[in-house]
Order: structure tokens, then C-alpha cells, then sequence
């Protein structure tokens, strides 16, 4: 009794005039609109539904920090837990055309976890008219599901990409096909990533946004470098620049790697002591609003290149300004790809790694760049920061695609990766054009 009454008298909600989030929010027009255009091709008495990522358990009560799922956040723009979408617009009920689930924010929740949405602040964030809380679901479900014939579900499809857990997503398309096996299933995906692919205004503005806090964060860390330091210390001035600046979080975990641990691509241990005479490669972004920068900067530990350093960072620099002013629509990343790959061949002799002969008599399989440049020099970047796209769909107006070639000399030490995000457009946009890439400015910059 007296829990309840506590509850009652001082855990009621404040009212809020617009829910309270680190960012600022999308327009509700705009995930309106992207509601309009899956609708639009979806097949006649046909209902989408996508559910949220799940909470992680950590240990105890404690759980790994949310991160929604991009499609639902694409449709309705609810980044909370617990949250579904249905979208019926052929079902009879009006009301039963378009329906977003969240969770019941009782006064008891509120009390552990703070402010939850309510139905007046996802309508609010979403555009969706009709709010039900979870527990109307599967009476919403039942009634939908009996007016329609077809199915349209979400699990993430990336050639890459193995999926090894059962999310929620997989689960709800499990339990759902045992609950109604007569119906026909479709992908949702062959619809949505065509639409994700291409940034709207709104979308290219939250990813400025997450590149300016991106090169806030290179910024600082120019001003921390020095032998002796630890990687993780440089991480750690990142992640305040992350957070000051209103930023969602990290968009992957950065690497920050020195000396031999340039060659590492992925390299997130960050635990390193950092010595003279190391070069430091970071690979890092910030993420706004959901929506992901990605940026790679290499620079000399003690703030002055080597001979060897600079002729092989200056290579990779060569490649990096020539390859920007390609990302044009009608290409694709394999063309990039194509580009730099034969201009890696020609770099990399210059710097005496191999002949021209060594080229000639290569094993197609194995070509000789491989050994120094292993990976592709563009994926796509938006609510993911490896997006949805693949590397043969064409370039479009509103494309965001990273651009990030590097040479990795592991018997020397010597790792270098460049990298920024671009808009497709007829010229080129450089996202963290004001981003110091010049050996120079980089030196300069380290001495102030």
C-alpha cells in the first residue's frame, strides 16, 4: 500500500511540450513520408511489420546501451525499446492502417528508468496518428492479420553480414509464420533499402551535423598527441568531444592505433603506449540523430612525418583527392574500386614494394596490391554506418559513400588510412572537407 501511494503522489510525469532527447529530433513529415513511400509499393491487402532491437542484458538489471533498429527508426523515428509498427492500408478499420506500439510508461517504470514516451510524444515524433500501448498488440495483430494476404517482414540482408543470434526480429517472423502459416510472406527490404539509400535533405543535414561533431573530436585529439601517451587516452578525449556535443554516441567503435597496430584494420583494443617516432592512425565518427560519420586520419605520434612516412602517406593522399571527384551518380563502388586499384599498383611501386614485372606475372586471384591494400575504398553511410547498398547499385543524387583508400606496410610499421564521407551529387560533396589532410597542416596544427 505504501509503494502505491507513493507512486501516486510523487511519481506522476511531468507534461512535456516535445519529448526530451539529446538530439534534435527528424520532422514527423519526414517519417510520414517514408511511411507514404513503402506503402507504395507494397501489393494490395498486403501489412508491414517491424519491430525494435532488443535490450542486451549486461549483468544483473543492467543492460547494454539501446541502439534501435534502423528500419523502424526510418518509418517512425521512435528510438526506444519495446517498439512496433503496423502498417495495413487497405484494412477496413481506418484506425487498424497504420498503428505504432510502445511501451506503457507506468509510474513504476518511471521511477527506475526515468521519462518514458507517451502517447502524445510518439505521435508527436512519428506522425503516426493511431498510438496503442504493447499490450493492445495482439488484438491489433489478430484483427489486421485475418483482412490480409500478405506479409511483409525485416531481417537485416547484407551479403556480409551472418547472423548468428536470434534477434527479435527473426523471433517475431518465427512465432508469427507459426501462429499464421497460410499466409504469404514477403521481404520488406527489396522496398526499403532502394528508399534508405538515397538521403533526403533532413538525413544529409543530421549527417553534416555528426561530421562536424567528427571533426571536432580529430580536433582534439590533435592537441592530446604525444609519446608516452596511451591510445586509450586519445579514445577518451574523442568520447568528450561525443558527448558535449549532443552526439548519440560513437557510430563504431574507434580505433586508435599506433606503430605496428596501423596494419591492424580493426583494431579497437586502443591499450598501447604510443613512442616516438610511430605513426597513429584513428579511424572514428561521431553519430547524430542515429545517423553516422566515419573518418580516418593517420598522423605522426610526435608531430613530424619521417621520409618514409610522408612518401607513403602523400601515396595515399594522391589517391584520396583523385577518387573524391568520382563519386558521381552512374558510378558504382566497384568502378572506385577499379580506379584505385590501379592506382594503388602504380603508388606502391613508386615506393619500391614491387615491380612492374611483379605485376605482369601476378596471380589474378592474388594481385600484388592486396599484400598492402586489403580492403574496398567506399561503402555506404547513413543510419548504419555501413549502410544499406550494395557494391554494384549505381550511384544516385543524395548517396553518402565513404571514401577511404590506404597502404598498410606491415613488415615496416607503416599503416595509413585517409578517409571522409561524400555526397553523390554532379560535383562531389566532402562532408569533413575542413578536416586537416595536408602533411603541412597536420604537422602544424600538432606544434600549436
Amino acid at each position: 500500500m505504501l509503494k502505491q501511494i507513493f507512486i501516486r503522489k510523487f511519481c506522476v510525469p511531468l507534461p512535456l511540450k516535445f519529448p526530451i532527447m539529446r538530439y534534435q529530433p527528424l520532422s514527423a513529415e519526414f517519417y510520414t513520408h517514408n511511411r507514404r513511400n513503402v506503402v507504395g509499393e507494397m501489393a494490395e491487402n498486403s501489412v508491414a511489420l517491424l519491430v525494435s532491437h532488443d535490450e542486451y542484458p549486461r549483468c544483473g538489471d543492467t543492460t547494454h546501451p539501446f541502439r534501435q533498429n534502423s528500419e523502424l527508426l526510418y518509418l517512425c523515428g521512435i528510438d526506444q525499446e519495446e517498439t512496433s509498427l503496423l502498417l495495413a492500408p487497405w484494412h477496413p478499420n481506418p484506425d487498424y492502417r497504420e498503428v505504432l506500439f510502445i511501451k506503457n510508461p507506468s509510474p513504476e517504470k518511471i521511477v527506475w528508468f526515468g521519462h518514458r514516451l507517451s502517447k502524445e510524444d510518439a505521435k508527436k515524433l512519428s506522425g503516426v496518428r493511431n498510438v496503442m500501448f504493447n499490450e493492445e498488440f495482439e488484438s491489433v495483430l489478430n484483427a489486421v492479420m485475418v483482412q490480409s494476404e500478405h506479409v511483409y517482414l525485416h531481417i537485416p540482408e547484407d551479403p556480409r553480414f551472418r547472423q548468428e543470434l536470434p534477434t527479435r526480429e527473426i523471433r517475431f517472423a518465427k512465432q508469427l509464420k507459426e501462429n499464421y502459416p497460410l499466409h504469404d510472406y514477403r521481404r520488406l527490404a527489396p522496398i526499403l533499402y532502394p528508399l534508405r539509400n538515397v538521403k533526403q535533405p533532413e538525413e544529409l543535414a543530421a549527417m553534416k551535423k555528426a561530421c562536424e561533431i567528427t571533426s571536432k573530436m580529430f580536433a582534439r585529439a590533435l592537441s592530446a598527441i604525444a609519446p608516452g601517451k596511451y591510445e586509450y587516452e586519445i579514445e577518451a578525449e574523442m568520447t568528450y568531444e561525443v558527448i558535449r556535443n549532443g552526439a548519440t554516441t560513437h557510430s563504431f567503435a574507434p580505433i586508435i592505433a599506433a606503430g605496428p597496430d596501423t596494419c591492424i584494420l580493426h583494431y579497437i583494443k586502443n591499450d598501447k603506449q604510443m613512442r616516438d617516432g610511430d605513426l597513429l592512425l584513428m579511424d572514428f565518427g561521431a553519430e547524430y540523430a542515429n545517423y553516422a560519420g566515419d573518418c580516418s586520419r593517420t598522423v605522426p605520434v610526435n608531430g613530424k612525418f619521417t621520409p618514409r612516412q610522408k612518401a607513403v602517406y602523400e601515396a595515399v593522399l594522391s589517391i584520396y583527392k583523385e577518387t573524391i571527384p568520382l563519386f558521381k551518380p552512374g558510378m558504382t563502388i566497384h568502378k572506385i574500386n577499379d580506379y584505385v586499384f590501379k592506382r594503388m599498383d602504380e603508388e606502391l611501386i613508386k615506393l619500391g614494394l614491387y615491380t612492374q614485372k611483379d605485376v605482369d606475372n601476378q596471380d589474378p586471384a592474388m594481385p600484388c596490391f592486396k599484400k598492402y591494400y586489403m580492403h574496398n575504398t567506399s561503402h555506404f553511410i547513413g543510419l548504419d554506418v555501413h549502410d544499406v547498398g550494395q557494391r554494384d547499385w549505381v550511384f544516385q543524387p543524395g548517396n553518402v559513400l565513404s571514401c577511404e583508400p590506404g597502404i598498410y606496410i606491415a613488415e615496416e610499421g607503416i599503416g595509413v588510412r585517409i578517409e571522409t564521407d561524400v555526397v553523390v551529387a554532379d560535383t562531389p560533396i566532402d562532408l569533413m572537407a575542413d578536416v586537416p589532410v595536408e602533411v603541412e597542416e597536420i604537422e602544424a596544427r600538432m606544434r600549436d
